[in-house]
């Protein structure tokens, strides 16, 4: 039996759109990020800094409770992330891996020695803003920068400011992610 040219192409168009409507019925459209996404990640960041200090302090695994936070924020699963801690120098400026957040956070591993783990300082509160501009929040497609400060109090009420860039987009799951983290502190030209 042979098809003339159209029905081969009509029957073509017909798989391609049933390939097609089962493809995107697996896969919903994403939602369009929101300023309050992007804030509640923000927050969820500054709460979790504060979790992995709580639990150290508390005794507890510190290190199993900042890899699921890492988990939870950064996209190192999915995705790269561009990270450069506030207090990393030297070779290990960069952390383009979750082993290298990791020990940021909490220390303790022989290939980062200058570690001393940032999220084990017992920060008793860290807070954010937004104020490169008017909100400080750039929303664009499936990824959203901010650009501001967090500021770090400690147990003796002693506050830090660092500057931050955060740019987060939204991963296969839903979930908003860091994918761009530089923190710094605030240039002083006394030093």
């Amino acid at each position: 039996m042979t098809f003339s040219m159209p029905v081969r192409l009509t029957a073509l168009a017909a798989a391609l759109v049933f390939v097609h409507s089962a493809t995107s019925a697996e896969q919903p459209k994403a939602t369009p990020i929101t300023e309050a996404e992007v804030n509640a990640a923000q927050q969820a960041w500054c709460d979790g800094l504060v979790k992995i200090g709580k639990v150290h302090k508390d005794g507890g695994d510190a290190k199993a409770t900042a890899a699921q936070i890492i988990d939870d924020l950064y996209d190192y699963k999915d995705g790269k992330v561009f990270f450069k801690p506030t207090l990393a120098f030297g070779k290990n400026t960069f952390r383009s891996t979750k082993e290298g957040a990791l020990s940021y956070f909490v220390g303790g591993n022989k290939d980062f020695p200058e570690d001393t783990g940032f999220a084990l300082k017992g920060w008793k509160k860290v807070t954010y803003d937004n104020n490169a501009a008017e909100n400080g929040v750039q929303i664009h497609g499936d990824v959203a920068i901010t650009m501001g400060h967090v500021f770090l109090t400690d147990a003796k009420g002693n506050e830090v400011m660092v500057e931050k860039t955060f740019v987060f987009r939204r991963c296969k799951d839903g979930k908003l992610r860091l994918c761009v983290h530089k923190s710094a502190l605030p240039f002083d030209p006394a030093k």
